[in-house]
């Protein structure tokens, strides 16, 4: 099974956790995720497999978007309630105060990574200097809140979904809306709902992932991989010629089926199988940057 395989993680796992489950499940060892999501967080957490994990390159920049839940007049190390959470002494104010302000968090804004985070400081990764209580200076990265929609504010608590770009923490959100507020926030619930193209309505939960395992039945789970990335142009070949690309060998493509310039092409064996990704080189004539 060669492809994308969408997951509704549960609360309390790892996304390596869900690769592992998969693993198993899948009997193989080839797969990986295509963008983490906290233990806390609930959700969308897609996967690639088999000889697909190549592919990841490629779906490095898809848009998020997220469910979530933020708690003010609390604090936390890690900005979420998995973290060593405090209570300030700073009641939150009003609503529309609360609106006004996480409202600002629209468009193209520095966003700081949480210090208990992956991001890397001179080849280590933040949350392992943080954990030793070394200083963490990580610079702020810009971000884009595409779309925020607020769903309810009460007692402090505020719902809300955002669709956002890759690389945007909602653990820093719901911390900058507490700092700005001047009493403190944390994230107190998330759930990711859509990552590209793909939703949580397409995404299977570990149990079903398992009863179709069980079955026999586990590859109706896997969205084959010339199925996906649509926006290359898919280019058919015969025997020959895959038999060529497999070694290497570039190839020519029809100029009335992939135009004069397309950068890059998705090369498709005779029985429909994706064997290749190619780059362009001159007009209709590729090299195939990656063979699977």
């Amino acid at each position: 099974m060669n492809g994308l395989v969408l997951i509704d993680k549960p609360g309390g796992w790892t996304s390596h956790d869900v690769v592992n489950r998969w693993r198993k499940v899948a009997r193989t060892k080839r797969a990986g995720h295509l963008g983490t999501l906290d233990p806390m967080a609930t959700g969308l957490l897609v996967l690639v497999t088999g000889t697909a994990t190549r592919l990841a390159q490629f779906f490095g920049q898809q848009e998020k978007t997220y469910e979530a839940e933020v708690r003010l007049g609390w604090i936390s190390d890690t900005y979420d309630a998995d973290g060593a959470v405090e209570q300030t002494a700073v009641p939150p104010p009003h609503e529309d105060e609360i609106q006004n302000a996480l409202l600002t968090f629209q468009g193209k804004l520095q966003q700081v990574p949480p210090p208990i985070s992956a991001k890397k400081i001179n080849g280590i990764a933040a949350y392992k200097l943080a954990r030793k209580n070394k200083p963490v200076n990580l610079a702020p990265v810009e971000v884009d809140i595409k779309q925020l929609d607020i769903f309810r504010i009460a007692g402090g608590v505020v719902q809300f979904r955002v669709r956002c770009s890759a690389g945007t923490y909602i653990r820093s959100i719901a911390h900058d809306l507490g700092t700005m507020l001047g009493c403190g926030g944390i994230l107190s619930a998330l759930r990711r709902t859509a990552s590209g193209d793909f939703s949580i309505g397409q995404a299977r939960t570990l149990d079903q992932l398992q009863d179709l395992a069980n079955q026999e039945n586990l590859a109706t789970a896997v969205v084959p991989a010339s199925e996906l990335l649509p926006e290359f142009p898919s280019v058919h070949c015969d025997e020959l010629v895959e038999s060529q690309i497999r070694q290497g060998r570039e190839f020519r493509t029809s100029p009335f089926v992939v135009g004069p310039g397309a950068p890059l092409v998705k090369a498709i064996s005779s029985s429909g199988e994706l064997i290749a990704i190619g780059q362009l080189k001159f007009p209709n004539l590729y090299h195939p940057m990656l063979v699977l």
